[in-house]
C-alpha cells in the first residue's frame, strides 16, 4: 500500500505544471550550453580571439524571452585565452519548425547588449550546430 501511494504521489508531482516548467527550463539551459560549446569549437572562435588558443571555462544561461513566435535565449561564455579570461555574450533566436526547435538567429559579442528581436533578426543562422544535438530526450 505504501509503495502504491509513493508511486501515485510521484506521478502527481510530474503532472504539476511547475515541474514541467522546471524541466523545460533545464532542457533550454542544457541545449544552450551545448549549442554554444559546439558553435565556438566548430568555428575555433576565430573572430572573437583572433585565432589564439582558448578554453571554455564557463557557460552561463541568463534568460528566456518570448517575442512573437520566437524564443530568445541569452547567456554568457567565459573563456581563458592565452593568459587572461574573456567573456562573450550570446543570444539565440529559436523557432519551432516541424515540431522541433531550431536556431534561426544567433549573435555572440565581446560586450553585453540589450537584446531585441529586431536586432537579433539581423543575424540569421546557417545551421552548423543543431539546437538539440546533445540533448537526450528522456520522455
Amino acid at each position: 500500500m505504501k509503495i502504491l501511494l509513493c508511486i501515485l504521489i510521484s506521478g502527481l508531482c510530474m503532472l504539476n505544471p511547475l515541474y514541467a516548467d522546471e524541466f523545460e527550463l533545464a532542457r533550454l539551459e542544457n541545449s544552450f550550453k551545448n549549442f554554444i560549446k559546439c558553435e565556438l569549437t566548430r568555428t575555433q572562435a576565430t573572430n572573437h580571439f583572433q585565432g589564439k588558443t582558448f578554453k571554455i571555462t564557463m557557460i552561463d544561461f541568463f534568460d528566456v524571452q518570448i517575442e512573437s513566435d520566437m524564443e530568445i535565449v541569452t547567456g554568457a561564455v567565459q573563456c581563458f585565452v592565452v593568459d587572461k579570461h574573456t567573456t562573450l555574450y550570446a543570444a539565440v533566436g529559436l523557432k519551432k519548425i516541424k515540431n522541433t526547435k531550431q536556431v534561426v538567429y544567433y549573435i555572440i559579442r565581446n560586450r553585453d547588449f540589450s537584446i531585441l528581436a529586431t536586432e537579433l533578426i539581423k543575424y540569421p543562422y546557417k545551421e552548423r550546430c543543431k539546437w538539440s544535438q546533445y540533448w537526450i530526450d528522456i520522455d
